[in-house]
């Protein structure tokens, strides 16, 4: 049935603040523990025992503060990831066919699979050869003081962007069921999928080691592969 304009912003609006309200009640109880979740993003990275006081630094009065507060944000984010995908999915339904939101509706904790899929795969593969080369390169010239500031937002970006990357099977697969791609189209642009994927590979790798960008290069590859055979 057709429903006015107003009445969807109305919805948007109800469901926007509903989500708002359970992602500040997660970032308030992550804040709580927020040493916890700062080691925990520390223990992929070796080599901090070779620094002085084996742990890294702040030089400003409120960046620690500052840091703590991101990890529980982007802890709350993700941890309330079932639930904005849910509303998301329930503010849209109503506009897609049976058939469409049968897939919607499969993609939904998929989704959430995928993305911690892809973090887990940042957090135990990729990250910890970046920061071992990072650490170690230039160790007789230099000795290395890390903020923590850096590092967490080095490393918070890596899981994000591992994350996405995870999900393009899923959405390639949806937007295939809905007619907007094909899997011979997806063929025909494989060799700019190999590009993108290397391009990918040097923007989210913190250092210049083909190695590791070919870490991220190489699953991005077997993911658009696999996104041709899903469609």
């Amino acid at each position: 049935r057709e429903v006015p304009l107003r009445n969807h912003l109305g919805e948007l609006r109800r469901r926007l603040i509903v989500s708002v309200i359970v992602v500040l009640g997660f970032t308030a109880a992550a804040f709580v523990f927020n040493e916890e979740l700062i080691r925990l993003l520390m223990e992929p990275a070796s080599g901090f025992e070779q620094i002085p006081q084996g742990k890294p630094i702040y030089t400003d009065l409120t960046e620690y503060i500052g840091v703590a507060m991101k990890v529980s944000v982007y802890t709350a984010i993700v941890a309330s990831i079932p639930f904005l995908l849910y509303q998301a999915v329930m503010f849209v339904a109503p506009g897609l066919t049976a058939t469409e939101r049968r897939y919607l509706y499969l993609m939904l904790p998929l989704s959430v699979a995928a993305f911690l899929a892809g973090a887990s795969f940042g957090y135990k593969i990729l990250f910890p050869p970046a920061v071992g080369f990072l650490l170690s390169f230039g160790s007789d010239v230099a000795v290395p003081f890390i903020r923590v500031g850096s590092y967490i937002n080095l490393m918070i970006n890596l899981l994000i962007w591992m994350g996405l990357i995870f999900e393009m099977p899923l959405v390639l697969f949806f937007l295939g069921k809905i007619g907007i791609v094909t899997h011979k189209w997806l063929a025909k642009q494989r060799r700019y999928a190999v590009l993108i994927a290397f391009i990918m590979g040097a923007i989210i790798t913190p250092t210049f080691d083909p190695i590791n960008q070919a870490m991220v290069a190489g699953p991005i590859i077997v993911l658009y592969e696999l996104s041709i055979w899903l469609v």
